[in-house]
């Protein structure tokens, strides 16, 4: 199969690079970033006639959308921008792959839920309310593709980490290991989610997809915790267990936007359509650190 992926160059982006060099699957791996070392094919999916030009120049028969625009408070000032990538991108693409009968998987976000007060793991069909313009752009992308006709897997996902870009995992490494003392949030809960751990369930879904499992799946990893309780892992497993970690509630960082409150999502649906096996936060966040430290 030729696959291509889009914003080939953030964090999932660079775990789909690794998993590709043992796939038996041919890759094209696009970005309007381009950074000096890695080979990347410039593709701007905001332009429709240029996302068709190249699936047709590569037999493409998937492609894996992980660019976005996913700066959540900038969003609230750049709503246009956001809609572009959030929405109008991913439905350029959907349209891309319905003229070729090929299948799009997106890349969505928990940050689509939040308005409502709820504390069980969020389901595929539970109503979208998002807090934000980024949650209500990226609410947008999924109802396009949906609309488009085209086969799809929209797999939301949560507190994406990885060795790669700037991130929450490498940021707190970092704080814990250089500031005395840190406070954060305890009033946020969900899980976080190793980008190689998605990038494997991604390559899953393309080796078992077969036309009849189009729809809305959710993936992080497993297990629930606060920023908080994330930090204190992070601090173990680093080593930098001295900052003195302490929680506060979210009012004490003012934000532009109200994040989600509690944006667990429940991954039953995926396990069972698709096989997939999904690593405790715990683990996964050892993996990452480890690799990190090297």
């Amino acid at each position: 199969m030729n696959i291509l992926v889009t914003g080939a160059n953030g964090q999932l982006g660079n775990e789909m690079r690794i998993l590709a060099k043992e796939s038996q699957d041919s890759f094209i791996f696009t970005d309007v970033n381009q950074v000096e070392g890695v080979q990347t094919t410039f593709l701007d999916i905001t332009d429709l006639e240029a996302v068709k030009a190249a699936v047709k120049g590569h037999n493409i028969q998937a492609i894996v959308n992980c660019a976005a625009y996913t700066n959540v408070d900038a969003a609230e000032s750049n709503e246009a921008l956001a809609e572009k990538l959030n929405a109008e991108a991913p439905e350029n693409l959907a349209k891309a792959m319905k003229e070729v009968d090929g299948l799009l998987v997106h890349i969505s976000t928990d940050y689509v839920f939040g308005a409502e007060p709820y504390n069980t793991p969020c389901k595929e069909d539970q109503t979208g309310t998002p807090t934000g313009v980024y949650g209500l752009t990226k609410l947008h992308g999924e109802q396009k593709i949906q609309t488009s006709g085209c086969k799809y897997v929209i797999i939301r996902t949560a507190w994406l980490y990885s060795e790669y870009g700037k991130n929450f995992c490498k940021t707190m490494m970092n704080l814990t290991a250089t500031k005395p003392a840190l406070k954060v949030v305890f009033d946020q809960v969900g899980t976080p989610t190793y980008a190689l751990d998605l990038a494997k369930a991604i390559t899953l879904v393309l080796s078992k997809f077969d036309g009849s499992q189009t729809g809305i799946y959710h993936f992080s990893n497993e297990g629930v915790c606060s920023w908080f309780d994330f930090t204190k892992m992070i601090a173990e497993i680093n080593g930098t267990t001295e900052c003195d970690v302490q929680p506060c509630h979210s009012n004490e960082f003012p934000s532009p936007v109200k994040r989600p409150a509690y944006s667990v999502l429940d991954k039953t649906k995926i396990k069972e359509t698709f096989g997939v096996e999904v690593p405790y936060w715990t683990d996964s966040l050892k993996v990452c650190i480890n690799n990190l430290k090297k």
